[in-house]
Parts: structure tokens; C-alpha cells; sequence
């Protein structure tokens, strides 16, 4: 009895994160969508763009790149792999199957676009599901974001025993193994879910 209930309160942590993080990317998004510019062409543009990024997140979350993008780490450099003193990417997207739909898909229209990283954690002291986020940590960055830029986001959930991977794939320690992982700590302490994390990709023009 004891078990199921601790279970049925892993559970209700789960839901209780992913409802929080589900109300951040709707307010992220109901921000970044209104542009400033009253040019009703403008706005069309900028759906557009929205719509675009939206299919990007679709397609990597469809096809496994966009979680494998969340696990790409460099483990004994404590960072992105690839990378050089700045700690994210700034000549487009990841090296990885993720970061070549961004460049394919972007690049090509003059768009810019920075990739950030939003994650639950875990409350320190407590051994409670967490519903704490992350301040968020750039993955990509080509500069700062024009008055008309949008954006979209997706969430991942990854598990205890995900692995982190390299550029070439090459699978590496568990979640619940690594010591240097960004996501550190296991926000569903009692469950076989590690973290959640949201994907939120900025565009606008050049």
C-alpha cells in the first residue's frame, strides 16, 4: 500500500511539472507572437516564421533528433560538444541532426534563430517531485532578437536511463550516472522520469 501510494504521488509530481511547464511555453509563446510592427504583411511574415519553427520542433520530435539534441554532451568538457570558451553555438545550429533541419530551414530564407533550453529541476532539500525551472540556457545564439521575433517551443521528457551522446551518436552515460550534465539532478527522484525539458526556438528576420 505504502509503494502505491508513494507511486500515485510520483504521478501527481509528473502531471503537476508538465502542467507547469505546458503554462511557460504558453505564456512564452503569447508573448513572442505579438509583434510590434502594425504592417499587416509583417504579421503575415511572422506567422509564417512561427508556423515554420513550429514544424521544425514537429519534425526533430517526430524523428528522434529533437530529444537527441537534448542528451548531445560533452561530459568531460562540462558542455555542448564542439564548442569552443562561449558555451553555446553561434554559426547556426548544433552539430547534429537537429541543428542541420535549423540551418536547412533557415539559413536558406536569411532568418536568424536562437535555440534555448528550459528544464525542471529538482528543490534542493526536499526528495519531492520538483516543479522548479531552470533560468534558460542558450544552446544556440546568433544575437539578439529583432522587435518582430517569434517563437515556438516543444518539450522532451527524458528518462533515468537515457543516455548523453556525442556528434557522432556515440551514446555515453546514463542521465542518472552523469555528474556534469546541464540538467543536473533528478526532478522525479521517486519515477523513471528524469526531467522535462522545453526546446524554444526564436526567429526573425535579418
Amino acid at each position: 500500500m505504502g509503494r502505491s501510494r508513494g507511486q500515485a504521488h510520483a504521478l501527481e509530481g509528473i502531471v503537476a511539472g508538465l502542467v507547469l511547464l505546458s503554462g511557460l511555453v504558453f505564456a512564452l509563446q503569447s508573448t513572442a507572437v505579438t509583434p510590434l510592427s502594425a504592417s499587416t504583411a509583417s504579421q503575415q511574415i511572422e506567422n509564417q516564421q512561427q508556423s515554420t519553427a513550429e514544424g521544425v520542433l514537429a519534425t526533430a520530435a517526430a524523428n528522434g533528433s529533437l530529444k537527441n539534441a537534448t542528451l548531445a554532451w560533452n561530459e568531460t568538457g562540462d558542455q555542448f560538444p564542439n564548442l569552443g570558451e562561449r558555451g553555446y553555438y553561434t554559426q547556426g545550429g548544433p552539430p547534429n541532426a537537429f541543428g542541420h533541419l535549423l540551418n536547412r530551414t533557415f539559413e536558406d530564407r536569411n532568418v536568424a534563430f536562437n535555440v534555448y533550453l528550459i528544464y525542471l529541476k529538482p528543490l534542493s532539500g526536499t526528495n519531492s517531485p520538483s516543479s522548479e525551472l531552470s533560468t534558460p540556457r542558450q544552446l544556440v545564439y546568433r544575437g539578439a532578437p529583432s522587435d518582430n521575433a517569434v517563437a515556438a517551443s516543444r518539450s522532451v521528457t527524458l528518462y533515468d536511463s537515457d543516455r548523453l551522446r556525442n556528434t557522432s551518436g556515440v551514446r555515453g552515460s546514463t542521465l542518472n550516472d552523469s555528474s556534469s550534465f546541464y540538467a543536473s539532478g533528478d526532478a522525479f527522484e521517486h519515477s523513471s522520469v528524469y526531467t522535462v525539458v522545453q526546446v524554444r526556438v526564436v526567429v526573425w528576420r535579418m
